[in-house]
């Protein structure tokens, strides 16, 4: 029996989804695999988002803005970056 279009479809944008953009900031993070075997092997960890509304200077959207599209992953990323500094990492 064959497969629907519509599998195959969707089956291809989640791995689409799930490869690494080069070039972009993106979501997806290397995470080392603390399992058996070769130390050099990364599973992909995408982190959960939430739809939040939040309240910026004009001048700091508009700095992250002028970067074209991805300006809230580029947010999100600084975000990160302060939270990591924060824990000590």
């Amino acid at each position: 029996m064959k497969k629907s279009a519509k599998s195959k479809s969707s089956s291809k944008a989640k791995k689409k989804a799930l490869k690494p953009r080069p070039g972009r900031v993106d979501s997806m993070m290397a995470v080392a695999d603390d399992g058996p075997g070769d130390s050099r092997i990364q599973r992909w960890y995408r982190p959960r988002k939430l739809p939040v509304t939040l309240r910026l200077d004009a001048e700091i959207l508009d700095w992250f803005q002028r970067g074209g599209r991805g300006y809230q992953t580029r947010i999100n990323h600084a975000l990160r970056g302060l939270v990591a500094k924060a824990k000590g990492r």
